[in-house]
């Protein structure tokens, strides 16, 4: 099972252009509201709603969390039921947690990661998951929890796939300047992966990739597509 796991992060356009570009998932998961923006199959609230039926709590999120929670028809997966939401899903939590060994669960998005280990996908795609961003100081708690339940679906053989421009897992990083210390030698090392394997090589060894021509684009009276 390939899934896509879609948050509100700025790298979830990455999304759009992978669906623009005829890339196909068995399912798409959204984290919180983005089921409000884009068509998922499911999705993962793990505040109880009642947060944001109930509270204010939740910021600018609140009025869209509402219109959500009284529009979607698909399963949402939670850690309360409510009976104002008839599709509300309780995580399995007691099975999640004894079969893969593990209780670490400080977001929501981890717990959408374990649930697609703990449900046997084969592969993993995560969009707008991404916590930290550049020239901004500020960072959302929970990126370390995220790339520890990566960690662990790779150690089962499971295929992580980061949207580009996310930076989990230092996707986003260039490629010279992926590996510490390395970094600042005059010719880098760069971590590579060619059919499928991981190779490192010195920057220099490395032939760049060839420039590709393209015609303008021109906005306005013509689509760019």
């Amino acid at each position: 099972m390939n899934v896509a796991i879609v948050g509100l992060g700025g790298s979830y356009s990455d999304y759009i252009s992978a669906r623009v570009a005829s890339q196909e998932f068995d399912e798409v998961w959204g984290i919180n509201c983005i089921g409000a923006i884009i068509h998922v199959d499911k999705t993962f609230m793990m505040d109880p709603v009642s947060r944001f039926l109930d509270t204010e709590n939740a910021g600018s999120q609140t009025g869209v969390a509402r219109r959500f929670l009284k529009e979607n028809k698909k399963p949402i997966v939670t850690c309360q039921l409510d009976k104002r939401v008839k599709q509300l899903e309780l995580f399995p939590l007691k099975e999640v947690a004894t079969e893969l060994g593990f209780c670490y669960f400080n977001n929501t998005v981890a717990y959408a990661v374990a649930y697609a280990i703990w449900s046997k996908a084969t592969k993993i795609c995560l969009y707008g998951i991404d916590y930290t961003y550049k020239n901004v100081s500020m960072a959302e708690s929970g990126r370390a929890c995220v790339e520890f339940w990566c960690a662990i679906a790779v150690s089962k053989g499971i295929k992580i796939e980061v949207a580009h421009r996310s930076t989990l897992l230092d996707t986003n990083v260039p490629d010279n300047e992926k590996l510490y210390g390395y970094h600042r030698l005059d010719d880098p090392l760069v971590q590579t992966v060619q059919n499928g394997s991981l190779l490192i090589s010195r920057q220099s060894e490395i032939e760049p990739p060839e420039p590709v021509e393209s015609d303008p684009i021109i906005f306005g009276r013509h689509d760019h597509v």
